[in-house]
Formats: C-alpha cells, sequence, structure tokens
C-alpha cells in the first residue's frame, strides 16, 4: 500500500501556521481567532492520521476519508503560501522571520486593490468549516491516537537459517573466498572481530555468510558455531536468548536476564567461537556495546559477522573494515536468471533468452531481483509476457508477498517519518544517472520538506543530514565523494527507484505517454515521453491543477513556447520547474505568473539569452540552474528582488549582481559559476553576499583575477577554483577577509607559482582541507602551512614543477598525499 505522507504534510502545515510570521499577519488581517481554530483542529486529526494510514488499506472508507482530508490540508497549505507571497512580492522587511508591521499594515489595508480583507477572511473560514467537518468525521472510525511515528503493524523478515546448497548459488565464488579468508586470519589484536557485510536488501549478504559459515575450513577452524536471525528486534536479551539456543538448542526465555548472561559466559567459555548476526538494523551503539561485553568471554580468534543494510551498523559494530557486497556480473545475473525461467538448457528458446538478456539489464545485479523476474516467468512461453517484464518497472509487476520489493520495504518501513517524503521524492528523479547532492538538497527543500525548528540551523545542513541518512541506508550508489569527505554526486539503484514508485503513490507519477490516463490528484510529475504532439499540451495534463513540481524530458522533441505558456497556465502553484535543454532563446513573461515558483532548472539550454523581466516577481524562487547555457548574457536588472534566492547556477557572458535594497542576495548560500566568459568578478554587489557559503568557479578560461570585495563573504566556508588558465593569484589579491574558509581548492591555475600569503592571515585558525592540483608552474607549498592547526587533509597532486615540500607536513596533518610531483624526488 502506497503512503499518504499526511502526517508529514499535516506537520509541515502546523509549522507554518505557528509560525510567529503568520500569526502577525492573520492579527493584522482580523483572522487570527479564525487561524487558531483550524490550528487546534489540525492538531487534533494530526493524532489520528497514523492510525488511519494503518486502516486504509482494510477499510475503503478510511480510505476515502483520508483523501477528503489530504485535500483539505493542501488547500490550507496552499492558502499560507498565498498570505506570504503577497508579502513577499510587495517587499516587506524579513529580518529573522519577523515581518515590519508597518508595510504589512498598508498591504492589508482597506485601499489594497489586490485582495480584501473580507475576501481572505471567508476563504479562511470556509476552510476551517470544512476541515471541522472531515474532523467531526472521524469519530466513527474510532481511530487510536498517536504522537509520534511509530507504525502499528510492521511486517518482519522471515527469520533465516544457515543451510546453503552451495550449487545452486552462482558468481559469489570471490566473495566466499574473501569472507573465509577474514575467518581464517588470526591478525586481529582482540580476543573477539566483528566482520560488518553491507548492501541493499536481496543483494545476497545472507547466502553468502552461509558459503562462508559452511566451508569446511571454517567449520575446523571454530569450536562452536551460531547462527541468529536478528532483524528489528535489537533487545540485548533477546539476542542472548537467542544465541544461547543456537549454541544449546535449548530455550531459555524462562531465565532472567542475569542467569542468561551467566550460562552465555560458561557456554562461551575457552571456545573459539563463530557468531553470525544475520539481518542487524540496531544503530543504537549503547546496546551492542553491552550485547559486546557479554561476548568476550571466549578464546582469542573468536568472530562475528553482521550482515545490514545500514552503513552506520557497520560503523559501530565493525573491529575490520567493512566489507560490501556488491551486485553480481551480468553474465552471471543471466546465468541465474535462466535457471529460474527455465527447467534446464535443451529448454532454451532464442527469441527469450534475448529478452531475458534485455530483463537482467534492469536488475541492478540483485540476485533476488533475478530471481524474481526468472521465477515470475518460469515455463512461460509468451514472448509479449517476456516482453511486458522487460518493459515495466519491477514496482508495476505483481509479485508475492516474500519477493524483492516486500523485502526492500522492510528497509523503507525503518525510515524516520522526516525521511519518508525524501526518499519517495527519488521517483521523480533520472534512473541511472549521476545526481548532484545539491539537487536533491534543494528539491526537498523546495518542496517544503526540510524545516528548521531551531532557527541556527540554515535548511541546506537539515536536509543534507537527511541526504548522510539515506546515504547510510544504501539508498544511494556509485558514490562520488570530494576530497574534503564532502559528496558531491550519486545514482539512484533501479532498484531503490521502483521501490520509492512503489510507495510514493498516485500523486507521484512517472508518465512515459501523453495518452496515458493520469489522476487529478497528481502532484509530482516526472513526463518523460518519447514523441509527444509538437504543439498541443496533452490533455491529459490539462485537469492537473494542484501539481507542485513538473520535469519535462524527450529525447526527440524541444519544447517550444507554447508549451511552457500552457505549464504556466495550467500549473499555477508548481513548486519544482525542471525544463533542460530548451532550444528558445527567451522564456515566454508568463513565467512570472508562477507565484509558487522555488525550484527553476533551465540547464543545457545551449540558445538561451536572457530571462524576461517578468522573472524577477518570483519572489519565492530558491534555485536557479542556468549552467551550460553558452549564450546566455546577463542576470535580469531586477534580479535582486528575489529575495528568497539560496542556490545559483550561472553560465552567462557577464555577470551583474545589482542590488535593490538591502535585502538583495542576503539569502545566498551557493553560488557557482562554470565557463563564464567574463575578465572579473564583479566589484560592486559582492557586499551583499555575506551569507554566501560555498563558491566555486569552474572552467572560466578569460578570468584574470579576483576582486578584493571578495572580502565581504565573511560566511564562506569552501572555495573551489578550476581550470582558469588566465588567473593570477598573487599576492594574495582577492583572498582577503575570508575568515570562515574550511574547504579551498586550487586546480587547473597554471598562472598560480605560490600560495598567496593571505591565506595564513585570514585561515591559519579555519581551513581544514586543501587541495592544488594540476597547476603546471606550482613550485611550493609554505612551511607556515604549519601554523594551519585545523588542516586535516593537504593534497597535492600533479604539479610537475613543485620543488619544496615541508617534509614536517607529514607528521603535522592527519592525512598528506602527494603525487605526480617528479622534482620532489624522494622527499615524499
Amino acid at each position: 500500500m502506497a503512503e499518504t505522507f499526511l502526517f508529514n504534510i499535516t506537520e509541515g502545515v502546523l509549522f507554518k501556521v505557528s509560525s510567529l510570521a503568520l500569526e502577525q499577519i492573520s492579527s493584522l488581517w482580523n483572522i487570527k481567532s479564525e487561524v487558531t481554530k483550524l490550528e487546534n483542529t489540525l492538531s487534533t486529526i494530526k493524532a489520528v492520521i497514523l492510525d488511519a494510514d494503518e486502516q486504509q488499506s482494510k477499510n475503503h472508507e478510511v480510505r476515502d476519508w483520508l483523501e477528503k482530508l489530504k485535500d483539505a490540508v493542501y488547500a490550507i497549505d496552499d492558502l499560507l503560501d498565498d498570505l506570504s507571497t503577497e508579502v513577499s512580492s510587495r517587499n516587506s522587511r524579513i529580518h529573522n522571520g519577523i515581518f515590519d508591521i508597518k508595510r504589512v499594515s498598508r498591504l492589508f489595508s482597506s485601499s489594497n486593490p489586490v485582495i480584501s480583507r473580507f475576501k481572505i477572511s471567508q476563504r479562511v473560514k470556509g476552510l476551517r468549516k470544512k476541515l471541522d467537518e472531515i474532523a467531526d468525521d472521524r469519530k466513527k472510525f474510532h481511530f487510536t491516537e498517536q504522537s509520534n511515528f511509530i507504525p502499528v503493524e510492521t511486517k518482519v523478515r522471515e527469520q533465516t537459517h544457515s543451510f546453503v546448497r552451495a550449487s545452486d548459488i552462482i558468481g559469489r565464488d570471490n566473495d566466499k573466498e574473501h569472507i573465509v579468508q577474514l575467518l581464517l586470519s588470526s591478525t586481529n589484536d582482540e580476543n573477539v572481530s566483528v566482520i560488518p557485510i553491507v548492501g541493499i536488501g536481496g543483494l545476497g549478504k545472507t547466502t553468502l555468510v552461509k558459503l562462508a559459515y559452511n566451508d569446511d575450513r571454517v567449520i575446523q577452524r571454530f569450536d562452536l558455531g551460531m547462527w541468529v536471525s536478528v532483524s528489528e528486534d535489537f533487545s540485548v536479551g533477546k539476542v542472548v536468548e537467542k544465541i544461547l539456543k543456537s549454541a544449546t538448542g535449548e530455550s531459555f526465555d524462562h531465565l532472567d536476564m542475569d542467569r542468561m548472561q551467566s550460562r552465555l559466559a560458561h557456554v562461551l567459555n575457552e571456545k573459539r567461537y563463530l557468531l553470525v548476526l544475520d539481518d542487524v538494523w540496531n544503530e543504537d551503539r549503547n546496546k551492542w556495546m553491552d550485547l559486546r561485553e557479554l561476548l568476550m568471554n571466549c578464546r582469542s580468534g573468536s568472530k562475528i559477522i553482521v550482515t545490514t543494510r545500514s552503513k552506520a551498523v557497520a560503523t559501530i559494530t565493525s573491529t575490520v573494515p567493512t566489507y560490501n557486497l556488491t551486485g553480481l556480473s551480468d553474465e552471471d545475473c543471466l546465468s541465474l536468471f535462466l535457471k529460474c525461467a527455465f527447467k534446464g538448457p535443451d529448454d532454451w528458446l532464442p527469441n527469450l533468452v534475448a529478452i531475458g538478456k534485455e530483463i537482467v539489464k534492469k536488475c541492478g545485479g540483485v540476485p533476488l531481483v533475478v530471481k524474481t523476474l526468472g521465477s515470475l516467468l518460469y515455463m512461460n512461453r509468451d514472448e509479449l509476457e517476456w516482453l511486458r517484464i522487460k518493459e515495466n518497472d519491477l514496482w508495476e509487476i505483481d509479485q508475492k508477498q516474500n519477493d524483492v520489493l516486500c523485502l526492500l520495504r522492510l528497509s523503507y518501513e525503518q525510515l524516520p517519518s522526516y525521511l519518508r517524503q525524501c526518499f519517495a521524492y527519488c521517483s521523480m528523479l533520472p534512473k541511472g544517472l549521476e545526481i548532484p547532492r545539491e539537487a536533491f538538497i534543494n528539491l526537498w527543500i523546495a518542496q517544503g520538506f526540510i524545516h528548521a525548528v531551531n532557527e541556527n540551523r540554515q535548511l541546506e545542513d537539515i536536509a543534507n543530514q537527511y541526504f548522510n541518512e539515506m546515504l547510510s541506508r544504501f539508498c544511494f550508489q556509485e558514490v562520488v565523494e570530494a576530497f574534503d569527505g564532502e559528496i558531491l554526486a550519486c545514482k539512484i539503484h533501479n532498484l531503490v527507484h521502483d521501490l520509492a514508485q512503489s510507495v510514493a503513490g498516485r500523486e507521484w507519477v512517472n508518465v512515459k505517454s501523453d495518452a496515458k490516463p493520469i489522476s487529478s490528484r497528481v502532484r509530482h510529475l516526472y513526463f518523460e515521453v518519447e514523441n509527444p504532439s509538437r504543439n498541443a499540451f496533452p490533455k491529459t495534463l490539462q485537469k492537473l491543477k494542484n501539481v507542485k513540481s513538473f520535469r519535462f524530458a524527450s529525447k526527440s522533441l524541444p519544447l517550444n513556447e507554447t508549451f511552457i505558456r500552457a505549464i504556466t497556465t495550467y500549473f499555477k502553484r508548481l513548486h519544482v520547474l525542471i525544463l533542460n535543454s530548451l532550444e528558445l532563446e527567451e522564456l515566454p513573461s508568463s513565467i512570472g505568473d508562477l507565484e509558487q515558483l522555488r525550484y527553476l532548472d533551465l540547464s543545457h539550454s545551449s540558445n538561451i539569452k536572457s530571462l524576461p523581466k517578468s522573472v524577477c516577481k518570483l519572489v519565492k524562487l530558491q534555485t536557479l540552474n542556468l549552467i551550460n547555457c553558452g549564450n546566455f548574457q546577463d542576470l535580469p536588472k531586477n534580479f535582486g528582488n528575489l529575495i528568497s534566492i539560496r542556490t545559483l547556477y550561472l553560465t552567462c557572458r557577464e555577470m551583474s549582481l545589482r542590488t535593490n535594497g538591502h535585502q538583495s542576495f542576503t539569502s545566498l548560500q551557493v553560488l557557482l559559476l562554470f565557463n563564464c566568459d567574463f575578465v572579473q568578478l564583479p566589484s560592486e554587489g559582492l557586499q551583499q553576499l555575506s551569507s554566501v557559503r560555498v563558491l566555486r568557479i569552474y572552467d572560466c578560461p578569460r578570468l584574470t583575477s579576483l576582486p578584493n570585495s571578495i572580502k565581504y563573504l565573511t560566511s564562506l566556508e569552501k572555495l573551489w577554483i578550476w581550470n582558469c588558465e588566465e588567473l593570477v593569484l598573487s599576492n594574495g589579491d582577492g583572498l582577503t577577509g575570508l575568515t570562515s574558509l574550511q574547504s579551498l581548492l586550487f586546480m587547473g591555475l597554471p598562472k598560480l607559482i605560490n600560495l598567496p600569503v593571505a591565506l595564513l592571515d585570514n585561515i591559519a585558525k579555519t581551513l581544514k582541507f586543501l587541495r592544488i592540483a594540476n597547476c603546471t608552474n606550482f613550485t611550493e607549498v609554505p612551511e607556515w602551512l604549519l601554523s594551519f592547526t585545523l588542516l586535516q587533509r593537504l593534497y597535492v597532486e600533479d604539479c610537475p614543477n613543485l620543488l619544496v615540500f615541508p617534509e614536517m607536513l607529514q607528521s603535522h596533518i592527519a592525512k598528506v598525499h602527494v603525487s605526480g610531483c617528479p622534482k620532489l624526488g624522494d622527499t615524499c
């Protein structure tokens, strides 16, 4: 059953309703009492949403009630958005979330022609009345109130066992041998070594451990073997009870904890044991340490294998490096698939085998997916059915209770509530493509999934924490990591993408045909159509009045102006709009009608030259992506009106930062300049960028220097400059005042000879990461880096003329890496 996410949506609306700014607005509008009633009713309903979600799969009346409730909550959310937009659009002064009362008073005076107190009051009363009616209806269902996100009924994975028929396993010989050697090794000084094996569900972690556990060499090595299937319940008492039962064959559930630990000590005494803790989810280090302490009464060389889907579990349990299990090769996947789909080689049909080769490509190397699809087609000779399996996503294929998505859903159910919407949004991102980490973060922020309860924390920091949590749970793969440990980009595993689609439900739709009917309840739409009608906006889209995110992709047809105007006509409530590779020279002015737009991606639009003036009306816009727009000239004159802009990616021929008052650019956090055709950054306007934390300048071949006004970037934490052939940084020009800098990259700068001395005065007490790479004329790493007390990593690579590298830096800095510097000789 797909999620409703209503609990999260309601929390978000309550967060807005309770904000100080809204309280002031509601007082001025004479709607404070109505807003208070809305808040009280929402709080009352929120308490029963979790129970209603659990019941909806069994009761269609509950499902209908939830749909009505969700529509009402969304309508309230839209109202709150409209109120805040009206304030922002008239440049009401915002300072730490408090509105300028005088300006707001003028806005809501009776003379204001745009909106009257009466209309707003009636709108609020209408929504409050509707919500009250829905709230009254809840009484007939007798819901249980829950204040925290704790699923009433959680599916539990079946208990595993140690038996395996080795002849049935394909493609794991090398993995098995690696684990066996870890078990046979005796290099670790500790009595007990812990070996974590991690990977997504269905990858074959348990099967691999079975192979090693039953290997004759391993059996002979250990006095005692124990196999425990842990799953979600990691109470120490329960686990000890299972260990004892595995070791002795007896049940000890009648003993208290003290007698059980005494019995365990006796069982393990003077024995070299092998314990498998299969399918561990517990991320509480204290619980693990309590258990580990009870397992130490043994002979040296004892081993514990922990299988888990969580990197966090691996981190808290491991005493040796984690073994990250990878997918099977395409060849092994095909062998396994054919074994599951046919009785034997004599039954293979060439046409079906050819389709089977295409089917296994979508399996991502995951054996459980291969076996699931092969078993679905067992003894089926209908080529059309094979083609259906090949064309459909896994989540659209009927499966049994124990098949792959059901197993993976266990991982999803372990996610805390605040991550579930973020995970579901992965279904709106493309499969198989590398996605920047910042794209996840900015999209989640744009959709309102991130709330800063503590005003001292930036939304980006909270979203980055969410990203790292999902990364630790194997939501992402093929991670690209920078020299300072930051994740730059990753891919979404096909299987994880299918899981995201299966839980997202009908509000989140990935459409591959403009003839396919779409529910009017859709709010997030990925329109990936091969051959859409050239000039017509599909009728299937015209009824979608509530779409909040729209991504368009077509291999055969670039979007024309008519199509984009239709988007702005029908999708008035858009928060996210992604239109890559446009062939237009300018967007239609109707783009300014999307008052709620937070995220606009026009990247790779090589013809676009300018943005219409109307774009400056998008006062809610947080992210603008104009990367690889090679003919783009400059930002519009009134771009400074966009007081909410937080992330700006630019490819442009000129760059002007014209300010329109003290609010211009004060929200900007990230600025990326890529392949820009200007000689110097603007000296004016940089004083407004005091909130910028990340500045990246890549592939700007004509850039010659940085202005001294860069000193106003007092919050700058990361400065990366890459492939700027003419850039001169002598005497520290343009690098003064950067007193918050933590990560510094100079790469592909042939005119860099020495590190600017100004760095010594500015960042000796802040810099943590430094990389100098492919700087052909760089000659000396200065000894004054020894005064950089926080420096953790230093990389110097491909600097062929480097002559000096102080040896003392090797012991002063935790990680030093020097390569491709032939003139240093043996000094490093």
